[in-house]
Parts: structure tokens; sequence; C-alpha cells
């Protein structure tokens, strides 16, 4: 962090990490991402496997989050694991999640909560996702019933992780073969499961599924709204900072590509949630690489922890909403780079919060070293190393780095 004066963050800032079911707890057998890893045209690098083994860890997940410092746990619930069957619900898996919640509770650890972190029930795929209208109202039915059983202990919550993902991926797969690989892994999927209609929600097209996520957004948040509980419900987006390049730039075209309407359902989230990662350069003819110099992540995009500031500034002018920043991070086996982003994106906010913009936390993606979807284990974000043969986690210098300065709580 930069040399000037400190200032103590607002009341209540949560400090802490994010992380999700599907990249972490592993063997989530009947999910879309299960099959889609495992066709023999898939995408993805290797499949999740036991992941970190989070399914029967996350105690220990949750004790070196409060032993660092932290007050606060994102993590996610797997519809694939709680509705197995179509209006079939686990009362096992309820019970698992609401063990998830006291353990958070017991630990002065506030959950928030994730209903869909991309990941469905391989039955609701197989029937079309959410190109089906109806899509919407058995993901409400899901968020309800698991409202009900543990609305009481969840602390905040979101509906989708990046409701706007999609839109980012098409972004990235413009490419004819990109296209083409995508097309073979779909068709595979299709065989394996019987249907002619698998729709996985990374991969599925924007025109069809756009309109039910932005209604099963809606019915969701009703649901859970419902109770029991009071918690706040809010929207998170994949948000890099879009920065205009040169005479005739076209930013804000890139901008209502990557957004579309969640910036106007994101006028009616308890909160936003910002995700960022990087910044987009736009120029006359649209996106430009990173300049030739810029260092790149382990993720292959630029190191640019200055784009966290962009986006908190872009959110509370475009939305004003309370901003949560609820990921934010960089994949890179050299743990001093980590430091070194993560005490740059903190300079970000707490410019922000001296110009007076509402942020109430800062979350740094990921907890974990875990499955980064089609990347697999090669991409490691994590303040946490884990052993994928003995699951043994292994905090890093920059998880204490992190972890001394929420305890801190200055900025």
């Amino acid at each position: 962090m930069s040399d000037r004066a400190r200032r103590p963050v607002p009341k209540g800032f949560l400090w802490g990490t994010a992380i999700s079911a599907h990249q972490s707890e592993g063997n989530n057998v009947g999910s879309d991402a299960w099959l889609c890893e495992n066709v023999p045209a898939s995408l993805y690098r290797q499949p999740s496997l036991d992941a970190c083994d989070s399914y029967h860890r996350y105690g220990e997940d949750i004790a070196i989050a409060a032993d660092l410092g932290f007050n606060c746990h994102r993590f996610g619930i797997e519809w694939a694991r709680i509705e197995p069957e179509p209006g079939r619900f686990s009362n096992a898996e309820l019970d698992r999640c609401r063990r998830i919640l006291e353990a958070c509770h017991a630990r002065d650890l506030a959950p928030m909560v994730t209903f869909n972190h991309f990941t469905v029930p391989l039955w609701f795929a197989a029937r079309g996702g959410f190109e089906v209208a109806d899509g919407a109202d058995l993901f409400a039915r899901f968020c309800e019933t698991a409202t009900a059983r543990l609305g009481d202990l969840i602390s905040y919550a979101s509906t989708f992780n990046e409701a706007n993902i999609q839109r980012l991926v098409v972004q990235m797969r413009r490419s004819p073969k990109a296209k083409a690989a995508l097309d073979a892994m779909l068709a595979d999927c299709n065989r394996a499961c019987g249907s002619d209609r698998f729709s996985t929600l990374l991969f599925a097209p924007l025109e069809k599924t756009e309109p039910v996520l932005v209604d099963a957004h809606a019915k969701a948040t009703a649901a859970m709204k419902a109770g029991p509980g009071s918690f706040p419900v809010g929207l998170t987006l994949t948000m890099q900072d879009v920065q205009g390049v040169g005479e005739g730039h076209q930013a804000e075209a890139f901008i209502q590509d990557l957004y579309g309407p969640w910036l106007e359902v994101g006028k009616t989230a308890d909160f936003i949630g910002v995700q960022t990662y990087t910044r987009y350069r736009v120029g006359p003819d649209g996106p430009l690489p990173p300049p030739r110099e810029a260092e790149r992540t382990g993720a292959g995009y630029e190191f640019y922890p200055q784009a966290l500031g962009g986006t908190i500034r872009f959110a509370a002018e475009r939305m004003g909403r309370p901003i949560f920043v609820t990921e934010s991070g960089i994949a890179t086996d050299d743990d001093t780079r980590r430091v070194a982003f993560i005490d740059a994106a903190l300079d970000e906010v707490r410019s922000c919060l001296d110009e007076g913009i509402d942020i109430r936390s800062f979350l740094y993606w990921s907890l974990l070293d875990n499955f980064e979807w089609t990347s697999g284990y090669g991409q490691h974000f994590g303040l946490v190393e884990v052993d994928l043969e003995t699951f043994a986690r292994t905090p890093k210098p920059s998880a204490r780095h992190l972890g001394n300065i929420a305890r801190a709580g200055l900025l």
C-alpha cells in the first residue's frame, strides 16, 4: 500500500475471501459442469475431480479464514446437490449447508451466500437450462426452498455470480475455431445425457438466456426476500475497467456489450457486487491488446490492480447502490506480486472511500488455489495453497498480509 496516512474503514466493513462450491468442493457429479468436463470433446483442460475437497473440509477452510483475521466468508450453495432431481430436494444437503452457515457464525464470519455460481443440475441443463422460459421459475423455486431452510443464518446473498458473464464470454470466443470447439463439446453433452437441447450457462446463446436470467434474478430475489431472515440481496457483475483510447474510441459501445440490461437491473438491487481483475482498452476499432511492456498475470491478462478504482466509480455512477467488492484477485505463482496486487487494489478502495463512495467490503478471490473452469488447476488465485493429493492447506505470505490489514481495519 502507498505511504500516505491510513484511514479507518467504515464501521461494519467486511474483509474476507470468496469461494464457489463447484470449484472447491469436488465431485459435483450431478451438475452440467461435471458433464462438460468429462465428455471426449471437452474444452476443459482437466476435470475438477475432488477439487480441494471442501465438501468435507469446509470447517478447516472457515477456521483458516477466521484465524487470518477476516470477518466475512463468501461461498456458494450447489443447486445440483440440493435438488438432484426435479422437485426432489435433499434435506441432508440443506442440513449440510446449514452447518456451514453455523460454522461461519461460530467463528464470527458473516456468511455471504451465492445461490448460483455458474453451475446447474444436469436435469435442468438437459431440458434447456435458462434458454427455456420456465427456467426462471425453477430457479426461484430452488431459492425459495433453500431460503426457507437457511435464511435465518444468511447475512448477505446474491442470485447469480457475475450475472453478465455470458457477455464477457462472447467477447472472448468470437473466432470460428472457438465456436467449432464449443459446438463439438455441446454435441457430446447432448449425446451423453440423451437430450437435443443441453444448455450450460457459461456457453449458452445470450439472446435466449439473458431475458430468462433477468426474470430469474427478479423472481429469486423475491423468493429470498420472503424469508426467513432479512438479509440484503445483491447483484454481482464481472466489471473490468473499460478505458477509451484515441479519438473516436468505442468504449461506450463496449460497455453496453459487456453489461446489456444489467445496469438497469442493478439499480433495483440492495447492493452491487463488483468483481474486477483487469482493464480493457478500447480504441476506434474495438478492444486493444495490453501495452507491449505490460506485465501479465498467470491468467494471461494485464496486471492492472488500478482497474478496481475504475469499476467502483463506474458502478457508483451508473447504478447508485452500495458497493461490495465481492471479488478482486490475481493468478500468479509469485506471491510477492499477489501482495503488490492486493496493496494497489486497496489503494483504489481507499481513494474511492475518500471520494465519498459507499464501499462496504473487500473480498479477495480466492481463499484457495482451486479449480478454474476451463483452465483446470493451472491458475493459482488462492491466498492458501492446496496439495491436490493430500488436501493439506498452507497459507501463503499474502494471506497473512491481507489478514493483518483486515485486523488493523486501516486503509
